[in-house]
């Protein structure tokens, strides 16, 4: 992906997104949402820099870019410590599996194993 080809959530290019634009109201919210592709594209980017933990955090990013911002907000205060039982992160995790979200599923999964040994679920 070039950087003229990055784009927003709503598909309009990056170089259309201006201050002016914003200004003027021309820009809807998915205008300033970024789009799971630009997402992959800095993972890539950054695995090519030897970063890899950086690429898995921008390739979870990108599955979460397909759900929508409420849920994403519930996922995370769900994810705080003692606020959600065994049970309840597993539905979360099949939620995130509900919206192809494998990544995040695995990771929400994982918190669960940890917070399971730590004594931080509710």
């Amino acid at each position: 992906m070039s950087e003229g080809t990055t784009r927003a959530f709503s598909g309009r290019p990056a170089d259309e997104l201006t201050l002016d634009r914003l200004a003027a109201g021309e820009l809807e919210a998915d205008d300033v949402r970024i789009h799971p592709d630009t997402l992959e594209h800095q993972a890539t980017v950054a695995e090519t820099h030897h970063n890899a933990q950086l690429a898995a955090n921008f390739r979870r990013a990108a599955e979460l870019a397909m759900v929508p911002e409420t849920e994403v907000m519930t996922m995370y205060e769900a994810l705080r410590p003692h606020r959600s039982s065994a049970a309840d992160l597993e539905s979360l995790a099949v939620t995130l599996d509900g919206y192809g979200a494998a990544r995040c599923s695995a990771l929400v999964r994982e918190a669960a194993v940890v917070y399971a040994r730590r004594g931080l679920l509710r």
